[in-house]
């Protein structure tokens, strides 16, 4: 499943993620992974696109950024199967 994921920067934390990043890597569990990744022009917001099979990673994921950053997690559908699923349902 694919999932939106909008991670809300801490103020001024923004040079801590980027360092850390360099250093470790975005630290994704084995499972999930990042399709896409964009960030806000003034560096407070990165947006994601994001799969997995098992929605618990994300909190393994999650849990070694949370001193940095806010997440918001949303499992998104393709437009179409979207469509499909909302004409079947009753």
């Amino acid at each position: 499943m694919r999932y939106r994921v909008v991670e809300q920067f801490r103020v001024g934390q923004a040079g801590e993620i980027y360092r850390r990043f360099d250093q470790q890597g975005r630290m994704l569990p084995d499972g999930l992974r990042c399709v896409e990744s964009w960030v806000s022009a003034d560096l407070n917001v990165c947006y994601q696109l994001m799969e997995t099979d098992d929605f618990g990673l994300f909190a393994e994921w999650t849990r070694q950024w949370q001193d940095l950053i806010e997440f918001e997690i949303v499992p998104i559908l393709p437009a179409d199967e979207a469509r499909a699923e909302a004409i079947a349902s009753p």
